[in-house]
Formats: structure tokens, C-alpha cells, sequence
């Protein structure tokens, strides 16, 4: 019998999408995010359309991991009980629902999870932070925004270095105390929850990685985007590599808890 395939929950995005006037609610994926799973953490990416926070529970149960992507869409500033800064950025308020509850049952199960970009501001206000909706608007920090018209090569292309905290899995993953990375963010980590522990700064301070303190697991999430084109970027590819290792990890303890439950399912018949 064939083993099943080690299985990642990526959280949909929320979208009007259509013209004319017409527009209908589609659910998103970003084909990247799947990809670098599949490709670089060797494990099947998957979704549970219309979620919600009273399924997490069960559907956890089901997977090995979870992945929180990048988005357009930016989490409410109502969950760090801010005002809207720029009503022209997109929000995603069903996702909210869904993925402030989700971090929280990942770290509370020890299920391995990666954070990127928005999944990264996820955690970090789920546990308590906040975040700067404008970082190009505080003084002091620099603009980390991508070139929108610019070919996506170009906007993925690497745009300034991060240097890591001594010692830290990043610095091994990277083979040095600092590397280069893209940058597509406009919000940013403004106060790090008590939970967390920075991992790596950007050259004004800005945090770009970060672990969950007291994990069982793999638990860690960049403001950058390393599923872009992960197989070509050694830094990159070890980071799904070794969240690949942990969906593993825990499919085998998965597997087992299921072969005994059924086990004693079949004894006491």
C-alpha cells in the first residue's frame, strides 16, 4: 500500500474578481506558493474552500503542515486596533477570520508553520504585534515596496541584504551571518509579539524573519519571498526543505496515532 502524500494547508485568498460591472467571488491561490511546496518542501499543497475557524480543529487533523502566503490583500489594522491608512489597499477580512485563529492553533498543536509576507504579518498580530501600515512613511525606514511595472524578474530580483541573528537556523540555512533578499511589502512589523523572537533585520531595523519562541515544530516566517523560483536560491530552498522535513515529522507521527486508533477500533469489535 502506497503511502499518502505528506499534505500542506495553504489558506485561500478572498477576491472580487470580473468587469463590466460584474464581479463574483473567486478563492486564490498563487500558483508560486503551491509550487515552492510541492518543489521545494516535496510535499502535496492543498485547500479547504470556505473554511472557517470553528473547522480548524478537524481539517488540522488532516494535514501535516501549514503554509500562510503572501497576498495583496493586507490584514484589517482593526486587528491591531488601528484605522484603515489608505482605503485603496486591498483587504481580506474572511481571510483574517480564518488565519488569526489558525496561527494560534498551529503553535497551541505543534503544527509546522511557515509564514511569507502577509502569513508573516499574520503571526506576528495573531500573537499580539502590530505592524506599520506604510513603512516607506516612517522616518527612518526604507521603501520596501517592489517596482509594480517593472517584469516580475525584475520586482523578485534581490533588493537588499538581511543580516541574521548569531547563531540562528537562518544563518545555517543562508551559510553566512548575511544574504540578500527580495522586497514586495508595504506594511511591516511595527511592535514584534511577546511570542516571537527576531531572526534577521533589514539594514534600518526592519525585522524580515522571526521564530515562534518555544516551538515544538517548525515554526518560523520571513517578510520576504523565498517561494520565488525557491530551486534556484540555496537560502531559499532550505528553508522549504527543512518545513518539508517537518510536515514529514509529523506525518509519521500522524500515520501511527491512526494505525493504532484503528488497531484498538478493531480489537474492540
Amino acid at each position: 500500500m502506497n503511502q499518502p502524500p505528506c499534505m500542506v494547508w495553504l489558506p485561500a485568498d478572498h477576491r472580487l474578481m470580473g468587469d463590466h460591472g460584474h464581479q463574483m467571488p473567486f478563492l486564490l491561490l498563487g500558483d508560486k506558493y503551491a509550487r515552492a511546496v510541492k518543489v521545494g518542501a516535496q510535499a502535496q499543497p492543498v485547500m479547504f474552500p470556505l473554511a472557517d475557524a470553528e473547522q480548524i480543529p478537524e481539517l488540522l487533523s488532516l494535514v501535516d503542515g501549514v503554509m500562510l502566503t503572501g497576498s495583496p490583500s493586507n490584514v484589517h489594522p482593526s486587528h491591531f486596533d488601528e484605522d484603515v491608512a489608505d482605503p485603496s489597499l486591498p483587504l481580506d477580512l474572511e481571510r483574517d477570520t480564518l488565519t488569526l485563529a489558525l496561527v494560534k492553533a498551529c503553535v497551541h498543536e505543534g503544527v509546522p508553520l511557515l509564514g511569507v509576507c502577509r502569513g508573516f504579518q499574520e503571526i506576528n498580530v495573531a500573537l499580539g504585534g502590530t505592524l506599520h501600515q506604510r513603512v516607506h512613511e516612517v522616518p527612518g525606514l526604507m521603501d520596501h515596496r517592489e517596482p509594480k511595472t517593472a517584469p516580475f524578474e525584475e520586482q523578485y530580483a534581490p533588493s537588499h541584504p538581511i543580516r541574521f541573528e548569531p547563531g540562528s537556523i537562518f544563518e545555517t540555512w543562508a551559510g553566512g551571518p548575511e544574504t540578500m533578499v527580495n522586497s514586495l511589502h508595504g506594511q511591516g512589523i511595527n511592535r514584534l509579539a511577546s511570542g516571537l523572537q527576531a531572526m534577521a533585520h533589514a539594514p534600518d531595523g526592519v525585522v524580515e524573519a522571526f521564530a515562534v519562541k518555544g516551538a515544538r515544530t517548525f515554526a518560523y516566517a520571513v517578510q520576504f519571498h523565498p517561494e520565488w523560483r525557491c530551486w534556484e536560491t540555496p537560502f531559499y530552498a532550505a528553508i522549504f526543505e527543512e518545513f518539508g522535513r517537518a510536515c514529514r515529522s509529523r506525518q509519521s507521527l500522524r500515520l501511527q496515532a491512526a494505525d493504532l486508533a484503528r488497531s484498538r477500533a478493531t480489537i474492540g469489535a
